[in-house]
């Protein structure tokens, strides 16, 4: 017996080695990253409307699941829809994609292009009842299924209405664009039309960009090469003139509401209220440091009246329209007047009624309600800055409600009566799970736990952990280890880092947040280390505004307080330090290879920021002001004054059609370091803008690990 039970452990430990004894390709980490080799989601998961269920695909098979039990029961599976679908001669499913649940029996689907519902009371397929979207137009909001708005390539705004198109404006051009996103996307902005909630009149955002310069982008697959312009706003220079248009679907008029002020001033967080007498508008100044909440008449466009102001000696950013409760009497305002994100409750005349919620922790995505509204929804993180949780909060009482359990991360959906939620959890060694979680009873059901996806890989151990800043602040880290880690021997260390406004890279999630290919690299024997500075989000208004006015030193100090625990660490080759970073990222990686030349031997900067001046408005001058209110400010960060300090190897990468931090940046340095004669390694990717995805981005992933590979 004895003999037996050995010879088991024997085989037990062997599969344990065989097992996890594959090593990851450069491909694996890249292309897989967030696919096979990342942990198990599931797909399409989402409440059903009309009943107290949920679904998800799971093998191309719809499941169900009841909301408070957790029991699953199988649907339909793939190949029964394409049986259907045979039956009546329609193109087979490669997978399903459930589009929306109609109801308690009928799904939306896609075959292929086309929209189609299944019925699972007749167990049929039918033809959708929905309008068909154009794909060819640039922007799209719905209204229901017979009504959206859409803006097309000459950049004016259309309406179909039961399949009857009305081009709403005419003058749409180049410098005049209706409907879309305006601000560069800044201030929570992310579309450019706003129906009313009755679907009478439709809101839309009218951009007059004729003040802005033209940027060159080049198209270099075109013989001869092709320009394109851009209007881009640089900091310091004129911005674009938006302002708001209604339209009454009813009468076919226009008007736009009388926003009055600065040509150059922020129209932001727009909300309509329930009666559709009024509309709301969060009006920035272009300095960023005094905000207006303002109502307006939908009739006249005209102001009725300011209902609070918000000002900052800094900067203030509203990034949440207010939220109405249940009716038009009170709202929910999102603000950070206290120091850190909380709710605010106020009545419609402007008067604050109380503040909802306090503490040393942020509000991050919210606000949502009950049924009665008596309860308001939203993810905070009031359990450690590296974590988030999904909270309740009742309005009346101002009870305070955490509905998830367990440390880590959790993302959450809610069904419509705000009765039960699905959590979606990870933390730094627990995958995935999900879990139905009853809002009032706090019970809750486990549905699936994902396996580690990497348990057949060789994989170096992470950590997550917080050290001291000069101020006695704590800043969050992660550290991977080596594959194989002998606690003897001296490892090289590559410091990836980001550190800009609106990030935060180190969470209590899988793997601390990292990316695969930090395990790539620790199979070649070198330790991953990530600190979130100061000026990175969800640590109130002080930590994020030490910044301010200076970007890049502040956040200097902190990674540099980083580099001091890695020379503590008796396994870290203090001469083997290199560090690497994308866009803010690269500005980072640049600013500490020359600002403080000899810490780092090796640095990789992608798509870097290297003159703020060549930056956009809406974000460098909230936290830089103008380059003619702060000089020095963009003087001390301005990265072509260090470029004859660099010491060490270099590698300076940038998409060659970016429209984001342009090209002109790195350029820039190229030629200063060539003025100088200082020697750098620099690669561009032609057709790529900000980021390098699909296929290329491994090339780009291989040339960065083989530079740390060769050169640290």
């Amino acid at each position: 017996m004895k003999k037996a039970f050995f010879l088991a452990l024997s085989i037990a430990v062997a599969f344990t080695t065989l097992s996890q004894n594959k090593l990851l390709t450069i491909q694996d980490a890249v292309l897989k990253g967030r696919t096979t080799l990342a942990p198990k989601r599931l797909q399409n998961l989402s409440f059903i409307k009309g009943a107290d269920k949920f679904s998800y695909i799971d093998n191309n098979i719809v499941k169900i699941g009841d909301n408070a039990t957790g029991k699953m029961s199988d649907l339909v599976s793939m190949s029964e829809i394409n049986t259907l679908l045979k039956a009546e001669k329609r193109d087979s499913l490669k997978q399903i994609i459930i589009l929306e649940w109609k109801n308690e029996k009928q799904f939306y689907f896609l075959s292929g292009i086309l929209e189609l519902i299944y019925d699972s009371g007749s167990k049929k397929v039918l033809d959708s009842d929905r309008k068909q979207n154009d794909k060819t137009i640039d922007s799209y909001d719905e209204l229901n299924n017979d009504v959206y708005a859409f803006t097309k390539e000459d950049n004016n705004l259309y309406i179909s209405n039961k399949g009857t198109e009305t081009q709403i404006t005419k003058d749409g051009s180049y410098t005049l664009v209706y409907g879309k996103s305006v601000h560069r996307d800044e201030f929570g902005i992310h579309k450019g039309t706003y129906w009313s909630p009755a679907g009478n009149y439709l809101a839309f955002y009218r951009m007059d960009q004729s003040d802005v310069t033209d940027y060159p982008i080049i198209d270099w697959t075109k013989y001869p090469a092709e320009n394109k312009n851009i209007k881009y706003p640089m900091a310091g220079n004129k911005s674009h003139y938006v302002t708001l248009g209604i339209y009454d679907l009813k009468t076919g008029k226009t008007w736009y509401v009388k926003t009055e002020g600065d040509k150059e001033q922020y129209l932001t967080n727009i909300q309509w209220s329930p009666t559709e007498k009024n509309i709301y508008i969060a009006v920035l100044n272009r300095g960023q440091n005094h905000m207006k909440l303002n109502e307006y008449d939908v009739a006249t466009g005209a102001i009725t009246k300011t209902l609070f102001e918000e000002k900052d000696e800094k900067y203030t950013e509203p990034l949440a329209p207010i939220y109405f409760v249940k009716n038009e009497k009170q709202f929910i305002w999102l603000s950070r007047r206290d120091g850190y994100r909380h709710a605010y409750l106020y009545n419609i005349d402007g008067t604050l009624v109380k503040q909802l919620t306090k503490g040393k922790w942020e509000i991050k995505e919210g606000v949502g309600f009950d049924e009665s509204y008596s309860r308001a929804f939203f993810t905070a993180n009031d359990q450690g800055s590296a974590t988030q949780d999904y909270y309740s909060v009742n309005i009346k009482s101002g009870e305070l409600s955490r509905l998830t359990s367990g440390n880590g991360f959790h993302s959450a959906v809610r069904d419509a009566k705000g009765d039960y939620i699905i959590d979606n959890f990870s933390s730094c060694f627990t995958p995935r799970e999900y879990y139905v979680i009853n809002t009032k009873t706090k019970k809750s059901v486990s549905i699936f736990k994902a396996e580690n996806p990497l348990k057949e890989y060789k994989t170096g151990k992470w950590s997550l952990f917080t050290i001291k800043n000069s101020e006695g602040t704590d800043l969050n880290c992660r550290l991977f280890k080596p594959v194989d880690f002998d606690s003897t021997k001296k490892y090289p260390v590559i410091v990836y880092l980001y550190n800009g406004p609106h990030s935060q890279m180190v969470t209590n999630s899988w793997m601390a947040g990292g990316e695969l290919w930090y395990e790539y690299m620790a199979q070649k024997g070198y330790i991953i280390f990530t600190l979130d500075g100061r000026g990175t989000s969800w640590r109130g208004k002080d930590f994020e505004q030490a910044t301010f006015r200076q970007l890049g030193t502040k956040e200097m100090e902190d990674q540099l307080k980083g580099v001091d625990y890695l020379k503590s660490l008796p396994y870290v080759d203090a001469n083997r330090i290199g560090i690497h970073g994308w866009s803010y990222g690269g500005f980072m990686t640049t600013s500490l290879m020359t600002r403080n030349p000899g810490v780092y031997k090796v640095g990789v900067a992608g798509g870097p920021v290297i003159d703020w001046s060549y930056y956009e408005i809406m974000y460098t001058e909230r936290y830089m002001d103008t380059p003619q209110e702060n000089k020095e400010g963009y003087e001390k960060n301005n990265l072509l004054n260090y470029v004859d300090k660099l010491k060490g190897k270099l590698l300076m990468i940038h998409g060659a059609q970016d429209n984001v931090v342009v090209w002109q940046h790195s350029i820039k340095y190229l030629k200063k370091a060539t003025d100088k004669g200082i020697q750098l390694d620099y690669y561009t990717y032609p057709g790529h803008e900000h980021n390098v995805l699909g296929k290329d981005r491994v090339h780009l992933m291989e040339k960065i690990c083989n530079y740390f590979i060769d050169n640290l």
